[in-house]
């Protein structure tokens, strides 16, 4: 049996605090890569990039030569959560994604239209039911009053499932992690117990660390 050794990394010196939308994701994409490049693209088999949008340091990874000549798998936890939510959610369901501030409600649906290729309006309203989000950013997810952040979590959960066939729900900001029960709250008390117990939610990490494992052991 091998091992697997996840390394977390972040730009230590510079960079955004917290990325609240596309310009943020941007800067910080310009003060990771020369790290990365300098000590670990040699180093590790696979890369995760632990930002909830259309990040473009996922494609700027993909163009480094060590990765195109090695072919080692990168992702980001939208692509990730994103390719999840559609294997497991039954046809007739569609998967949404609970985020952060408002402006993540036209980044993240013109994200999910451009990873599947498809036009607002059209396919992707079939399985897509759309973004909600709590108005604070990923900081204020872990500095304010976490009754606050429940509310707003489980207000925003249920105005995403009261749009109806909701199988899945991807937890639309890396700040997110260990919040699954407030969501799993906010779908029972809105579908009742035995639907809302059969949503799943989608955290875009843990997904994003399960398909980079299966890609490096299997060699994709």
């Amino acid at each position: 049996m091998g091992l697997m050794w996840t390394k977390g990394f972040g730009g230590k010196h510079a960079g955004p605090k917290s990325i609240n939308n596309e310009d943020d994701a941007a800067e910080s994409a310009i003060h990771c890569l020369p790290a990365l490049q300098k000590d670990y693209l040699s180093k590790y088999d696979g890369f995760l990039v632990a930002c909830y949008s259309q990040h473009p340091l996922v494609p700027k990874l993909k163009d480094e030569k060590e990765i195109t000549t090695s072919g080692k798998p990168v992702t980001g936890i939208f692509e990730a959560s994103v390719a999840t939510s559609l294997q497991i959610i039954h046809p007739s369901e569609k998967f949404g994604i609970v985020s952060t501030g408002k402006v993540w409600e036209v980044v993240l649906t013109e994200a999910v239209e451009t990873y599947l290729g498809t036009s607002r309006g059209g396919d992707v309203s079939k399985r897509f039911a759309g973004v909600e989000t709590t108005g604070l950013n990923a900081t204020e997810l872990h500095d304010m009053p976490q009754d606050e952040v429940r509310k707003r979590m489980k207000e925003a959960t249920k105005r995403l499932v009261g749009k109806g066939d909701v199988g899945a729900i991807c937890l639309g900001c890396a700040g997110m992690a260990g919040m699954d029960e407030m969501v799993r709250e906010a779908c029972i008390e809105e579908l009742g117990e035995d639907k809302g117990k059969r949503v799943r939610i989608v955290d875009g990490v843990t997904a994003g660390v399960a398909w980079l494992e299966g890609a490096v052991r299997a060699k994709f």
